[in-house]
């Protein structure tokens, strides 16, 4: 009887033991807003005014700045060059060269991490 005893309480105790492991933890925060993003492109000649609708608040004060969900700003790149960053909802490019484009657009925290909300625009200069 007491054998038995013993054993149910071994049991019970690992039970519980394994029971505390550690938790497992994120190295990046979770970011519970997604933001919509639609990209429209006008040409005028050799210049193509985007257009950014998002509800993204899109925030040139706090720019470069600590993370608050809900906010942020766009980075642009024209034909897979180097990132440009804008803090308004619409982005004038201008004195392109004739022919094809492709311009892809990303919502960013005020921190620059990523939304994951991305669009691809392709247009042609006449």
């Amino acid at each position: 009887m007491r054998i038995c005893k013993s054993m149910c309480l071994v049991a019970a105790l690992t039970f519980l033991i394994s029971g505390c492991g550690a938790a497992k933890t994120s190295t990046k925060p979770a970011n519970t807003y997604t933001p919509t993003l639609d990209v429209s492109a006008t040409v005028n000649g050799d210049t193509a005014t985007l257009q950014f609708t998002t509800d993204l608040k899109i925030s040139k004060e706090h720019y470069d700045q600590q993370r608050v969900e809900g906010e942020g700003h766009v980075h642009v790149s024209l034909d897979k060059g180097e990132k440009i960053v804008v803090t308004e909802k619409q982005k004038v490019l201008d004195h392109l060269s004739k022919g094809p484009h492709e311009v892809k657009v990303s919502l960013h925290n005020n921190d620059h991490t990523p939304y994951d909300v991305s669009k691809t625009v392709t247009f042609e200069v006449k």
